[in-house]
């Protein structure tokens, strides 16, 4: 396994390209989404953050044109085809925000537009640069942020953001991100390909850094039953990219870790976490741009 750990590394960091700190991840409808890193979204986007590829891989990888002669896309599946016959992969891991689901509407915008009435004066560009001083700084309160529902955090998030502490504010905007006005789809096609995948015997799991809103925000959205499993941080106790939380979902999925992909857009919280737990992974937006690319990678034709 170790051996096929270090290949997929080393075909990751060749194929993915360097992102900006504050930057976008990308949809297959073309559209682009800012992002806030480890946010996954109960308020809004979130900032992610990516890391360059590291010297010791590029070392032995060598420059990107290189790399892909030596581990090109083609060659690595015909790799796993050779260990695991024509499905690649048993199982499909799926990041939530960024990867499955997108906010609707900016997060600063929403802050404004419902905390006018409760008396928030800050601009959009105001409430966004303190957002991101809130979210940058250490959550004292537990070594989790999304415990249970979430509140103690989110509360301390919506008040350093826009200055407004007022509990009714707070909750209407916490019950907005529970609804699917908030969000839609990252890929409308996701249903389809779903369905085609399962159909073919790979099982899907949401693994997320959420609190325990995600599944009545699945619900909401009507794709809570395309999956198998659905593994959260504020459930399992491990957030990404802490290996826990894909150990846990491939213990719900019955697979080993060896036998699943993740897809999600955050190289160190989805990308990283998931190869240190033994999984294979594909980034959002780099390395697969819709589901039907994820699926026909894992060598289901939808």
């Amino acid at each position: 396994m170790a051996t096929r750990i270090k290949l997929s590394r080393a075909l990751t960091s060749t194929l993915t390209a360097k992102k900006p700190i504050f930057g976008s991840g990308c949809c297959s409808n073309g559209g682009k989404v800012a992002s806030l890193e480890n946010s996954n979204g109960g308020f809004g986007a979130n900032f992610y953050s990516s890391s360059a590829v590291a010297p010791t891989e590029r070392a032995v990888v060598g420059s990107r044109h290189m790399g892909l002669e030596i581990l090109g896309v083609k060659d690595y599946v015909d790799y796993r085809r050779s260990l695991y016959g024509e499905i690649t992969h048993k199982a499909l891991l799926v990041d939530a925000v960024g990867t499955l689901v997108i906010p609707s509407q900016p997060m600063a915008q929403i802050y404004r537009e419902i905390g006018e009435k409760y008396g928030v004066e800050y601009s959009e560009a105001e409430i966004l640069n303190r957002y991101r001083r809130a979210y940058e700084q250490p959550w004292g309160r537990s070594r989790l942020r999304y415990v249970n529902d979430g509140r103690p955090f989110w509360q301390h998030i919506v008040s350093s953001s826009t200055g407004c502490s007022d509990s009714q504010y707070f909750e209407e905007l916490y019950n907005y991100y529970t609804t699917d006005k908030a969000w839609h789809l990252c890929d409308p096609e996701a249903e389809h390909v779903f369905k085609a995948l399962r159909k073919s015997g790979v099982k899907l799991a949401v693994v997320s850094n959420f609190d325990t809103r995600l599944r009545p925000l699945l619900r909401a959205l009507n794709c809570d039953h395309w999956f198998d499993a659905v593994a959260v941080s504020a459930e399992v106790a491990a957030e990404k990219p802490n290996p826990t939380i894909f150990l846990k979902a491939c213990e719900l999925l019955r697979v080993k870790p060896e036998e699943a992909v993740h897809v999600g857009d955050d190289r160190r919280n989805d990308i990283w976490g998931a190869r240190d737990a033994g999984c294979d992974a594909w980034l959002w937006g780099s390395e697969v741009h819709s589901f039907k690319e994820v699926a026909e990678r894992i060598g289901v034709q939808v």
